[in-house]
């Protein structure tokens, strides 16, 4: 049974991503991504990971979904892009893929370097809590804060370009 449900979430997640990318409307990709983080959210359960299961599908695909619909409806996706913004954004795409593939690469290595082990500690909820609100309270609360500072400034960058 777990097999069946593997294949048919790794589908699910597959197909949307794909919808995702092959959209034309923006508003229809996000709602493709938002797909995507539930499969993945359901792949993870899979794996025995409840807690980044539930983290996946509540943050992910509905906090985060929630704020991207809000920035595509703030903004207006039609107008089309100076080509040099189109130049510019193209080469962050082709760097920023440049570097994830390094980053895999370098994790894979890892992985192959590393020696064999036994199955890894396992953390619970409860730990993870407490090591979140006691020790990174300060880290977690400045990273709120930072997402907050990006909010606002996205919504005064939109009000300021519908005045011109």
């Amino acid at each position: 049974m777990a097999g069946i449900l593997f294949f048919l979430f790794s589908l699910i997640s597959i197909g949307s991503v794909l919808a995702m990318i092959l959209s034309r409307s923006p508003a229809h990709a996000a709602l493709w991504l938002a797909l995507a983080f539930s499969a993945l959210g359901g792949l993870f359960g899979l794996l025995s990971a409840p807690f980044v299961a539930v983290v996946q599908i509540i943050i992910y695909a509905g906090a985060i979904m929630v704020l991207f619909l809000f920035v595509l409806m703030t903004i207006d996706a039609r107008a089309p892009l100076p080509r040099r913004r189109r130049r510019a954004g193209l080469t962050a795409a082709v760097g920023l893929a440049l570097l994830l593939t390094i980053e895999i690469a370098a994790a894979v290595m890892s992985l192959i370097r590393a020696p064999a082990s036994g199955p890894a500690a396992s953390v619970r909820t409860a730990e993870l809590g407490r090591l979140l609100f006691e020790k990174y309270l300060y880290p977690f609360e400045i990273t709120s804060l930072l997402i907050m500072a990006a909010l606002v400034g996205a919504v005064a960058l939109v009000k300021g370009k519908d005045r011109t």
